[in-house]
């Protein structure tokens, strides 16, 4: 009699324990869901986002799910080095699914903007708390020149490989070489996008990436162009880009032979620091 009033408490302990491993791992499947969201086009507040590169997963802004919590205060304890913060509060999702859903019906604008590139994660039976923030600028960057070239020299060591972007595979291609035309209008158009605190590939004159190009007299032909915003290192642009399958994709893409890149800061815009990086073909 013990031995069979013993076995269904120990199966009864295993579900538990598998339970409790599939409820652990639901913030990080949260996180996922979230980025695959970012990672396309999407239609928020009658307006149209940009395909945006991955957040970051920081367990610093993993905070408590439940109660109320001083964002500020907790990330200073934390050491994580805010500068903009917002916090999303879920009551009753029961699950992944029923919680990506109340973010895109209800929290768009806040998953979708650029300015963010770190989250955090938490959750307690059917209360979560999403966290997404932007740290100081911690990198020591060059000039944008210098840091232009990184951005060349990073993405030709990716082009050298074979590579998954989204459902296509690419193979490895050729190198691309430094144009300064192009880096001249990317320049001209991260500067903008800094000091007018937007982040578009159509300027706020109405001029494409194409356009961009023509006027600073490129003669050959622009087919992409790459942007981000917040990320204060050049690795970590390029491993964004990597992993959002648009700008993966024109990274990869063997018809490019030639590229420009640049950066620019100014504090008081919403994301502190963004890039540009255009593809062209002479």
């Amino acid at each position: 009699m013990r031995v069979l009033l013993s076995a269904p408490r120990l199966a009864g302990l295993a579900v538990a324990l598998m339970a409790g491993a599939v409820q652990a791992s639901e913030p990080s499947q949260l996180i996922d869901s979230i980025n695959s969201y970012r990672s396309q086009a999407q239609r928020c507040g009658g307006q149209a986002s940009l395909e945006l590169p991955p957040l970051a997963s920081d367990p610093r802004l993993v905070l408590p799910a439940t109660g109320r919590v001083d964002l500020k205060g907790a990330l200073a304890q934390s050491n994580y080095p805010m500068v903009s913060v917002q916090a999303i509060t879920l009551n009753g999702p029961q699950d992944v699914q029923a919680a990506m859903k109340a973010v895109q019906e209800s929290f768009c604008q806040v998953v979708l903007d650029p300015q963010f590139v770190d989250i955090g994660v938490s959750q307690q039976g059917r209360d979560w708390r999403i966290v997404l923030a932007r740290p100081l600028l911690a990198g020591r960057l060059g000039d944008w020149q210098a840091e232009g070239q990184q951005l060349l020299a990073m993405i030709n060591n990716a082009r050298s490989q074979p590579r998954q972007c989204g459902a296509k595979s690419y193979a490895a291609t050729t190198p691309l070489t430094w144009n300064a035309t192009l880096a001249g209008a990317a320049e001209s158009h991260t500067r903008a996008m800094a000091n007018q605190n937007f982040l578009d590939h159509v300027d706020r004159d109405g001029r494409t990436p194409g356009d961009r190009a023509e006027l600073a007299g490129y003669a050959g032909q622009v087919s992409g162009e790459n942007i981000a915003a917040g990320q204060d290192t050049a690795r970590k642009v390029v491993d964004g880009w990597l992993a959002s399958p648009g700008h993966c994709a024109n990274l990869m893409n063997p018809q490019y032979s030639e590229l420009g890149a640049a950066y620019a800061v100014d504090p008081k815009s919403d994301a502190g620091i963004y890039w540009t990086a255009m593809f062209g073909t002479p």
